[in-house]
């Protein structure tokens, strides 16, 4: 499987985790989501809000590779996060709207992608400001494993709620093959 064919699986695993983890969301009330559980974003709705933030702050940052006009003029109505812990919606109807965009642009984005796009250099500056100039596969991956590591936060969060979001593996998503 090439790297990109990677990519566009890991594209595929986050809607369909997002999905799963909305539809658990949206069993709670308002307060449960809101409720300060002790986590480092201290609620459901303030961990997906995050999720949300971070995946714009990259996807911007994304969307300044030459080949990717299409993703940034998607994006041009986002909103704009100052901080990654911003709160952008206080309900989750609208971050689950939100949320469906910004996965219907990632998959757009990951698939109009080609394997020598992958090896740009993409100069950025972090939230503080501080430049930096990384290969973008490699910026990808910290991308699509933010998002992991964050939904699994919420998985456990909204396990502690009474919500089982059920099966959580990627490898749910990979086709078997022929050992021959």
């Amino acid at each position: 499987m090439s790297q990109l064919a990677h990519f566009q699986l890991l594209a595929r695993y986050n809607a369909w985790m997002n999905d799963k983890v909305y539809a658990a969301a949206a069993q709670l009330s308002p307060e449960a989501l809101a409720l300060d559980r002790g986590a480092f974003f201290p609620s459901i709705l303030a961990t997906l809000n995050h999720i949300a933030a971070g995946d714009i702050v990259w996807l911007t940052r994304f969307a300044e590779h030459p080949g990717c006009t299409a993703l940034r003029q998607a994006l041009a109505t986002a909103p704009k996060p100052k901080a990654l812990g911003q709160q952008l919606f206080d309900t989750l109807a609208p971050l689950q709207a939100l949320r469906g965009e910004l996965d219907g642009h990632i998959s757009d984005w990951v698939a109009a992608l080609s394997e020598p796009d992958l090896a740009y250099g993409l100069a950025y500056a972090n939230m503080q400001g501080v430049p930096a100039q990384r290969a973008y596969a490699s910026l990808m991956l910290h991308f699509f494993n933010h998002q992991t590591h964050h939904r699994g936060q919420v998985s456990t969060l909204l396990f502690q709620a009474g919500q089982d979001v059920g099966v959580t593996d990627l490898l749910a998503l990979i086709a078997d093959v022929d050992p021959r």
